[in-house]
């Protein structure tokens, strides 16, 4: 099997500049859609602060899986309910999106770097996730790591969009300067 690696790694730099696009602006308000099938609307808070620990939590997953030698799926990963994803959340959901940024793109490099590095047949080793089941490696970074990042831009983008849509507050006129 031959696995697309630079496809997924230009994923993984459009995703980044795209989020970088996010960084530079205002915070946009409301709450982001739902993922399908699921209730959680997040603030761009919210989004970040995930943003900022996922890529690194799943790359070590996928390294899991490839480390331990079985040729039965290894067990990996979590659920939407995991308490350190929650916390993780929760603490950094008011930490400024540019240092969040900052964590994304390491985690984007040594995601990057495995990829390289990963043998071919460590792409099909397998792992067992508790809801989706049975997962190669390869699934599990296309899934959990590129997927995710770009629906969380993809959410990023939907905030932008309706705090452009919002109308702006009335903002007073200001006398002009005097010159005297």
């Amino acid at each position: 099997m031959s696995v697309a690696i630079e496809p997924l790694l230009a994923r993984l730099a459009d995703a980044e500049r795209r989020l970088a696009e996010h960084a530079d602006a205002p915070l946009p308000s409301g709450l982001a859609d739902p993922d399908p099938g699921a209730e959680e609307r997040w603030e761009a808070g919210q989004v970040w602060a995930h943003l900022a620990e996922f890529p690194a939590y799943w790359l070590e997953q996928a390294q899991r899986v490839v480390a331990l030698p079985t040729h039965e799926p290894v067990p990996f990963g979590r659920v939407k309910t995991d308490a350190g994803r929650i916390e993780a959340v929760e603490r950094d959901r008011h930490t400024d999106p540019a240092a969040l940024l900052e964590r994304v793109r390491s985690s984007l490099a040594e995601v990057s770097n495995a990829a390289r590095s990963l043998p071919p047949e460590a792409w099909t080793r397998r792992g067992a996730h508790p809801k989706r089941g049975e997962m190669t490696v390869e699934q599990i970074i296309e899934r959990f790591i590129v997927s995710h990042l770009e629906e969380h831009a993809d959410q990023l983008d939907s905030l932008r969009s309706i705090g452009s849509q919002a109308p702006s507050p009335t903002v007073p006129a200001r006398p002009p300067y005097s010159t005297a």
